[in-house]
């Protein structure tokens, strides 16, 4: 037996080694993917897939490998070797269609789907039915069909830069009809008995294989470059978001202050600004604008601007949110924002406050907690809008708490929100401490009840208040 596998071994040795290396190059590929992200993975993952299964086509055929195989892969070798058959084309079909646009790529899909349908009647036949059918032909139709509608596309450039998501399309033009001309050889001269040699499908198959694994690597490092161009202008944007925020809290009399700001994302929506007007005297604003990313954080990044516009009124809570709510309407495409604000004046040991939708503001107060809601409608709603405030009388001792709803809606593990009880009861357990390790401990508190695999939901925005 060992002399006789070493002879068919030696008449087999090129499609074994060949297909060794089709096996091999298709694990590669799948590999790649697995490390990869972004557009052009599945690209891999089916030109993988295809490249291993000919390769597995070339093994499962050969008697020498057969030979020294276990019995139940000798036994299961036809069957393997009809399904990899009829998937062939649907592994093509699927390489085909991450390389497609607009009509070409529906017409691909619709084509892979025909090629799962064929293949699973041909399958059943083959193993149920114990018949051949005709579904081998109506395959390698569809296989030609395919490869037909590729060779034209690729080389009518026109159609090229309509159907195709190539930035050079020579190589895989130039794989394509290599392979399309040894299939069209090889057909022709199979009638006149003319022998082939099998190397040259093998060869063919590499080329076309070739040209779009260097196809995939093109989109897959331009997609590399794009993601890290992106990447780099969000850091951009973080830091120029982060230079439109206040350095600090501003130094008061008789006003202990502290901000934490957490962003879901490189840059956020939410917002917080201090309106200094003397050392007594200090307005503050938090907004939150609906929605995360680069296009709510833009609006935040508007925010500033508007308020500018409406810091002379600084010390009437009602005529801020107004004359915001005019400066942004029509600035906010459909978008929504949420605001609060809060006027002290400690030297009249008074206090103003009005929101827009906004969370309830909490005021601790003589061994108390308060929400103070003072609603109306969120920026962007209606142009005119009337907002009511809610005048207090300040005392030493007195906290306020202003905060975005990132902190009471942040989920944890089971979907359960954070919610108001939990962040009331925070700050009753925290009011001996100051306003900055009363923030740390809040934001503790909301990092432990979100576990570490659930990303933060959104961005997380406190302003704490102690008056002396």
């Amino acid at each position: 037996m060992t002399a006789q596998a070493a002879a068919m071994l030696r008449g087999q040795i090129a499609d074994i080694v060949v297909g060794s290396i089709f096996v091999f190059v298709g694990l590669a590929s799948c590999s790649i993917a697995a490390f990869r992200r972004g557009r052009g993975v599945r690209t891999f993952i089916w030109l993988g897939l295809w490249s291993a299964m000919y390769g597995a086509v070339l093994l499962d055929r050969s008697p020498a490998v057969l030979a020294v195989s276990p019995r139940w892969a000798r036994i299961a070798a036809p069957d393997a070797d009809t399904a990899i058959t009829y998937l062939l084309v649907v592994a093509g079909s699927l390489s085909f269609l991450e390389l497609s646009l607009g009509r070409l790529r529906r017409l691909i899909q619709a084509a892979a789907v025909l090629g799962v349908v064929i293949a699973a009647a041909g399958v059943f036949d083959a193993l149920v039915m114990k018949s051949s059918g005709p579904w081998l032909l109506y395959n390698n139709l569809l296989a030609t069909g395919i490869l037909l509608i590729l060779v034209v596309v690729v080389v009518v450039p026109r159609l090229s830069a309509r159907y195709l998501a190539l930035a050079d399309r020579r190589v895989l033009a130039g794989g394509t009809l290599v392979f399309a001309l040894e299939a069209l050889f090889v057909n022709v001269a199979r009638p006149f008995h003319v022998h082939t040699p099998a190397i040259l499908d093998h060869l063919g198959f590499a080329a076309l294989l070739f040209s779009f694994g260097y196809v995939a690597l093109q989109l897959a490092f331009t997609n590399e470059r794009r993601l890290l161009a992106v990447e780099n202008e969000l850091e951009i944007a973080r830091k120029m978001q982060l230079e439109i925020l206040p350095r600090g809290a501003p130094r008061m009399r008789h006003l202990q202050m502290s901000a934490a700001y957490r962003p879901m994302t490189a840059v956020a929506g939410d917002f917080y600004e201090f309106v200094t007007i003397d050392e007594m005297r200090v307005g503050i604003l938090v907004a939150d604008v609906v929605g995360h990313g680069v296009s709510a954080a833009m609006i935040a990044s508007m925010i500033k601007v508007a308020m500018q516009s409406v810091a002379s009124s600084a010390a009437e809570p009602g005529a801020v949110l107004r004359g915001l709510n005019r400066v942004l309407s029509s600035q906010l495409h459909n978008k929504l924002v949420s605001a609060a604000y809060l006027w002290l004046d400690t030297e009249n040991r008074t206090a103003r406050y009005a929101a827009a939708g906004h969370p309830p503001l909490l005021r601790w107060s003589r061994g108390a907690l308060q929400r103070i809601e003072s609603n109306g409608l969120l920026f962007g709603l209606l142009e005119d809008c009337e907002y009511p405030v809610h005048a207090m009388t300040i005392d030493a001792g007195d906290r306020f708490l202003l905060y975005t709803d990132g902190v009471t809606e942040s989920e944890n593990g089971r979907g359960e929100f954070f919610g108001d009880a939990r962040l009331e009861e925070i700050v009753r357990r925290n009011q001996g401490r100051s306003p900055s390790e009363c923030s740390d401990a809040l934001l503790a508190e909301v990092h432990r009840w979100r576990p570490a695999s659930v990303p933060q939901q959104d961005d997380i925005t406190l302003v704490i208040v102690d008056v002396e």
